[in-house]
């Protein structure tokens, strides 16, 4: 049965936050988002302020997807340190509101890179760019999480055998094709895994450029986004992640650096991405970096397939480009191979 993503019930929304958000005050103007496949999201506007409403998507889903309790606990513990994000007012756990679980969050104005070419900048703003998203990395990775209440937001042990077995477990639940390359990576990632070296710290999960608000005309972030991946794991996949997307093609799609002449746009090698993040951190390197490499290729192609099979089934955010994406499952899985084999 098709669920619609694409509207809210403005009425319901607005008499809920009346009774419940300290200063609220309609008319409420509300648009969404089309950026983002996982939660709706929606622009709610006011006389006096502007709100962010994000919502698990209504329908049958897949268990532990769309935690968008989760996420606004993050973030608010997150307030108050080096971690720029938005300010976070209320979760609704009440589904029979709007059909789903809710929060509202501080609309942060600035702007938005969808692609890392990042088309009308100068070199020397894009370096500018690229580096404070360095920065906020290694912060992430730097935080106490004990001091800000959040050691138990993710299991104890080997976060890789553990998000190795859950994406496995979650692309074989939304699998709609048979792909070679998933089910020898399913087997591989876990057969040469590398062996546990303690670190455990806080990730995004899902750490990019157009997760990110920047400043309207500077280079700093002003809000990390879009934290429903985030737990206690190791920071390594966060890394690997930008990595990852870098990877691949220009373009709306691809959203990566694949093609481009990086030192003329002013954009950081891989290798000088790396590097920076490690002095920041204090690191003297990374071993096996392919590894961690492959492991993010892999759960962004069973992401992509559980957007896929949403597409397929009619509760998707965004069901046409849900479709489109399902085409790159194959891809990032022949990615995910080649950086396991070149380790």
């Amino acid at each position: 049965m098709s669920v619609d993503t694409q509207t809210l019930n403005e009425a319901a929304v607005s008499h809920y936050l009346k009774k419940h958000l300290d200063g609220f005050e309609g008319p409420m103007d509300v648009t969404k988002f089309q950026t983002g496949q996982s939660n709706p999201t929606f622009m709610l506007k006011t006389p006096s302020h502007n709100y962010v409403l994000r919502r698990k998507p209504p329908g049958v889903l897949l268990k532990s997807a769309h935690a968008v309790d989760r996420e606004f606990r993050v973030q608010k513990a997150l307030a108050g340190t080096d971690m720029p994000v938005s300010k976070m007012h209320l979760l609704c756990e009440d589904d029979s509101i709007i059909g789903s679980m809710f929060y509202i969050m501080d609309h942060v104005p600035g702007r938005n890179f969808n692609e890392p070419s990042m088309e009308g900048l100068t070199p020397v703003h894009r370096t500018g760019v690229i580096d404070d998203m360095n920065r906020v990395l290694a912060a992430l990775h730097e935080v106490d999480i004990t001091a800000i209440g959040l050691s138990d937001f993710g299991p104890e042990g080997n976060y890789f055998e553990r998000q190795v077995g859950r994406w496995s477990k979650q692309y074989r639940a939304s699998v709609t094709q048979k792909i070679p390359e998933m089910d020898e990576l399913m087997i591989r990632l876990v057969e040469e895994r590398p062996k546990d070296d303690g670190q455990r710290t806080l990730v995004h999960g899902d750490y990019r450029l157009d997760n990110m608000i920047f400043d309207a005309t500077d280079t700093q972030v002003r809000a990390v986004l879009d934290w429903e991946l985030s737990t206690i794991g190791h920071p390594f996949a966060d890394l690997a992640g930008v990595i990852m997307q870098w990877q691949l093609p220009t373009g709306s799609e691809g959203r990566g650096m694949g093609g481009l002449d990086r030192a003329a746009l002013g954009l950081p090698t891989d290798q000088e991405f790396i590097a920076k993040y490690c002095e920041r951190r204090g690191l003297q390197g990374i071993d096996n970096f392919g590894y961690y490499l492959s492991f993010c290729f892999f759960r962004m192609a069973g992401i992509i397939q559980g957007v896929l099979k949403r597409g397929l089934d009619g509760n998707a955010s965004n069901p046409g480009r849900a479709l489109k994406l399902g085409e790159f499952v194959p891809v990032f899985a022949k990615h995910s191979l080649n950086a396991l084999n070149r380790g």
